[in-house]
């Protein structure tokens, strides 16, 4: 099956932030629903994506020989449960490995986050933003939940333990 260039882009977008949701292609692709998400990859990527124990989307083997972009993790590590060696995020993930908590230390809130970025980057990014990308690095099991009254965040890993590439 030949891919035309949206496609081939649209693929691309999978295969980096792979494990992925249909609400983060959403926001990436523009789409208005989740389900014109699920459409587009059943219509058009269907033999270079699956869903895995967790309902998380990943692409195949050949989807990533097919584009040009480094998959976000290691595929492997993460879908053993394992924690990646490397990752590959865009440039608010990294700020946020960067302030948040270690692994031995108190878990913090997503507005403890937006906080801690706020005093380190003199930026100010929206909430919801914080929030995708505390749930993104979740999914790469790179950030653990502590559930205390509000779900809380903290490296699941030392930070000299895993390299954080910006995407660019």
């Amino acid at each position: 099956m030949s891919l035309t260039d949206e496609e081939r882009g649209r693929l691309a977008d999978v295969v980096r932030l792979q494990p992925t949701k249909n609400g983060e292609l959403q926001d990436a692709w523009e789409m208005e629903s989740g389900s014109d998400v699920h459409g587009y990859l059943e219509n058009h990527l269907k033999e270079y994506y699956y869903r895995d124990d967790d309902s998380l989307i990943r692409t195949t083997a050949e989807a990533n020989d097919l584009v040009d972009v480094e998959p976000g993790v290691e595929p492997d590590a993460v879908a053993k449960g394992g924690v990646p060696e490397t990752v590959r995020v865009p440039e608010l993930e990294s700020r946020i490995v960067d302030v948040l908590a270690g692994p031995d230390e108190r878990s913090q809130s997503v507005v403890s986050v937006l906080n801690a970025l706020r005093e380190a980057y003199d930026a100010d990014p929206e909430v919801d933003a914080v929030r995708r990308a505390l749930r993104s690095l979740e999914r790469k099991n790179v950030v653990e939940v502590v559930y205390r009254t509000v779900p809380t965040f903290r490296l699941a890993v030392a930070r000299d333990e895993i390299t954080v590439e910006i995407e660019e």
